[in-house]
């Protein structure tokens, strides 16, 4: 749990920050009530595109577990890099020191790899530079229920979610941006089908490569025992014009899958608030009612282990 007060550290596993999109967003966790640590290579250039070597990011990364005062962790975009970290990263030091672990898009790979090699619960949620620096870039009573813990909450029609196949499910949410979750395919670091919610959301996929990486997922065995799937945003992906395409797109894509399918749930890839999910948890997600579609968090009572 995040109590009023807490530490968070601000890193960049992935690509480098604007500076003033970093400060704003601090100035806005500060006026929230947290206090922040800046990660040390948060702002580094370089190289390429990287807010720094492999080793200064995995340094970033393993300091924010290991600080005692520090409470949870957010990134500060996303980009590329997070996955060639997964080789350098030590499970036990963050299985003796678990808090929340806060982004998105390209740390979709550190969501996958927190989850699986050090049994976490992770969040995927707003980040500082891409989200906490806009006026209206988070969804605050997801942050806050999810940070804070709350037991039982949901999204539904208010938070984007509508209905593309009807039913009902249940199972522990996984997922992330697609492209990730995609890319590891075939690797030590791939999501492994084990049933449960999926959850996939990207930016700037066109209909044909939404088929094409489900159609992937599914070759590789991840859609498995896989009982709904939720897509977030889709805004960021096509013309209200292409929404329909898109929509005949993902169902083809999913093959005979045959399970409740949601989309336009607005977390990570938004133009407006966005919401905070913990990947990891128990989901019940209700599409009998297309007019209130619902997927309910079962949440752990602040725990951040599963």
């Amino acid at each position: 749990m995040l109590r009023k007060g807490a530490t968070l550290a601000v890193i960049s596993p992935a690509s480098t920050p604007k500076p003033e999109l970093v400060r704003r967003g601090i100035e806005r966790l500060e006026a929230m009530g947290y206090s922040v640590v800046l990660g040390e290579h948060a702002l580094t250039r370089g190289p390429l595109y990287y807010a720094g070597t492999v080793a200064q990011r995995v340094a970033d990364l393993h300091a924010a577990f290991a600080d005692e005062r520090v409470e949870g962790i957010v990134c500060t975009r996303g980009g590329w890099g997070s996955a060639e970290l997964l080789p350098h990263l030590d499970a036990e030091l963050i299985r003796r020191n678990p808090k929340p672990f806060v982004g998105y898009s390209d740390h979709t790979a550190l969501h996958i790899w927190l989850q699986q090699q050090a049994g976490l619960v992770t969040f995927h949620g707003p980040m500082v530079a891409a989200d906490f620096a806009r006026s209206d870039g988070v969804d605050d009573a997801t942050w806050t229920a999810s940070m804070t813990g709350q037991s039982t909450w949901s999204v539904g029609r208010g938070e984007g979610l509508r209905v593309l196949r009807p039913g009902r499910t249940a199972g522990v949410l996984r997922g992330g941006c697609l492209a990730i979750v995609a890319e590891a395919c075939g690797t030590p670091y791939s999501l492994r089908a084990g049933g449960g919610v999926l959850f996939l959301e990207d930016i700037g996929v066109k209909p044909y490569q939404w088929d094409r990486m489900l159609q992937h997922l599914r070759y590789a065995g991840l859609l498995d025992g896989v009982s709904g799937v939720v897509f977030g945003d889709m805004r960021q992906c096509v013309t209200p014009e292409e929404e329909a395409l898109l929509e005949a797109a993902i169902l083809h894509g999913l093959g005979n899958f045959s399970g409740p399918v949601a989309i336009g749930l607005r977390s990570g890839h938004v133009d407006g608030a966005n919401v905070t999910l913990p990947l990891g948890l128990q989901a019940e997600l209700d599409l009998t009612q297309a007019e209130a579609p619902r997927m309910e968090i079962k949440g752990s009572g602040g725990g951040f282990a599963e």
